[in-house]
């Protein structure tokens, strides 16, 4: 059996960013704001979904608010999504103009705590493959 050893990840590439318009002009933003208002004090969404999805909060950090994060895509991506492509997995979601009120909704949000969304494991820092790993091993992501 091979000892528990370190091994220090790097990762290093652009990202080609759409045009796409600023947050605070965006129609669907209110969309957001709605979502956050209305759910932020419901304990059974207002949740890490990391932690939720243990059942274990212990590595969550709850000392600050929570943070909604565009789970599937990014709200500075949709105007380059492939909407053939993403209606394969959201049947309706074809139509560009429809494509950004979905990016605001509840079916792309998720609540993180601040670990978990841009912390130490967070899934704008991790890979994708190392972001769904920390889902099931404790203390995986170390300084």
């Amino acid at each position: 059996m091979t000892a528990e050893h370190s091994g220090k990840q790097t990762h290093h590439y652009t990202i080609l960013f759409p045009p796409h318009p600023a947050r605070e002009d965006d129609p669907h933003y209110k969309d957001f704001n709605h979502y956050h208002e209305s759910t932020k004090h419901d304990p059974e969404i207002y949740q890490c979904a990391i932690g939720k999805h243990r059942g274990d909060f212990s590595e969550c950090d709850l000392d600050k608010p929570l943070e909604l994060h565009h789970s599937h895509v990014e709200f500075s991506l949709q105007a380059g999504v492939d909407l053939k492509w993403l209606a394969v997995d959201y049947p309706g979601i074809d139509n560009p103009d429809e494509v950004g009120a979905w990016v605001e909704s509840a079916a792309n949000l998720m609540w993180l705590c601040e670990r978990h969304h841009r912390g130490l494991d967070g899934i704008h820092k991790l890979s994708a493959s190392d972001f769904e790993a920390i889902k099931y091993v404790r203390g995986l992501i170390i300084e």
